[in-house]
């Protein structure tokens, strides 16, 4: 059955790659809940795009939390699936997110350095200052930040990880007092609606794995939102 696909923002497109502004509270991919991935929107776009009969080649090459809004690259092809997720691993790619908070960060800008562990049943990490021997496992997670808005209270805090582990900026962030407006799992007081979190996937730079040029890709933070709207009244894009 064919899905609607009227409210899909596609914010890059080539032969080998298609990006997308991925919704708040939409899967990137599927899981036990049932709903529609984002992925299967995106194969739908393309399927009817460009009139490809039978299944549609798309790979997923990264992901975001499912609260979370804003960038996400796909393969189109497979020398782009077997490439794409190396510059990943590499840190050849420069991501940056926008973060909003109730809390202004002390410092304004900084680096915050920690190792992580996930607590899989609880679908959660913690943040460690130092590694230690009862907990091996552990994860270095690194990332830089600086506050670039404040708006009735809010700080806007534009964030680029330079690992990726899962929630690390949820987590890194609520260690140093600035939760995430709405992240209850981390600490906010109450949700958001819908659930939704003011965590934004703004871009992603790096070189094209094929092309080999840069690509800079930039996705607005979602209209619907209340707080994102404010900032946007206020010039911040």
């Amino acid at each position: 059955m064919a899905l609607d696909i009227t409210g899909l923002q596609v914010i890059y497109e080539d032969n080998h790659l298609i990006a997308v502004n991925k919704p708040a509270r939409m899967l990137v991919h599927g899981d036990s809940s049932g709903d529609t991935p984002l992925v299967d929107y995106v194969k739908q776009y393309i399927k009817m795009r460009y009139g490809k009969p039978g299944d549609v080649f798309l790979g997923v090459v990264h992901r975001l939390d499912r609260p979370v809004s804003g960038t996400i690259v796909f393969a189109r092809t497979s020398k782009a699936l077997s490439r794409m997720p190396k510059l990943f691993a590499n840190r050849e790619i420069k991501k940056t997110y926008w973060a909003i908070s109730k809390k202004r960060p002390q410092p304004l800008e900084g680096h915050l350095k920690h190792y992580l562990i996930k607590d899989n049943a609880k679908n959660m990490a913690k943040a460690l200052d130092k590694p230690s021997r009862r907990n091996p496992d552990a994860k270095l997670a690194e990332l830089d930040y600086k506050m670039i808005g404040e708006v009735s209270g809010n700080h806007l805090i534009e964030v680029n990880p330079l690992t990726g582990r899962p929630h690390q900026i949820r987590v890194q962030l609520a260690s140093m007092g600035c939760i995430i407006v709405g992240d209850v799992k981390y600490g906010f007081p109450r949700m958001q609606w819908k659930g939704n979190i003011n965590l934004h996937s703004r871009g992603l730079e790096f070189i094209h794995p094929v092309k080999k040029e840069l690509v800079k890709i930039v996705a607005d933070p979602p209209k619907n939102d209340q707080i994102w709207r404010m900032f946007n009244e206020g010039g911040f894009w």
